[in-house]
């Protein structure tokens, strides 16, 4: 299974992972979002509900989401995925190239 983690990290987590993948260590496949507000500002709920349908499913034209999630316009949120590295473009269309998605942070008190 094909699984995305998405997390909160620092530039250098971020360049400490990518120092492991060039040593060879498996990474998996991450996307990364320097704070919690910067991860629920971009997978907004109508975005959560695009990637959910996409889910598993290849390359979709941008209609076809439109259709899955029963709406109209999608295409400012798969605007916002793209560069968040969400999606990829495909030549049919737009992928979510993964099967499953895992999100990982730790929520601590306030200070």
């Amino acid at each position: 299974m094909n699984i995305v983690t998405l997390w909160i990290a620092s530039r250098e987590e971020v360049s400490w992972g990518a120092a492991g993948a060039f040593r060879g260590e498996e990474q998996g496949a991450h996307i990364s979002f320097e704070s919690v507000d910067l991860l629920w500002g971009t997978l907004t709920k109508k975005r959560w509900e695009i990637l959910r349908a996409m889910t598993g499913q290849g390359a979709l034209s941008i209609r076809e989401v439109a259709r899955r999630v029963g709406r109209d316009a999608v295409h400012g949120d798969m605007t916002a995925l793209l560069p968040a590295g969400a999606l990829d473009q495909a030549e049919a269309g737009v992928v979510f190239p993964y099967d499953a998605v895992h999100v990982d942070f730790t929520l601590t008190r306030a200070a």
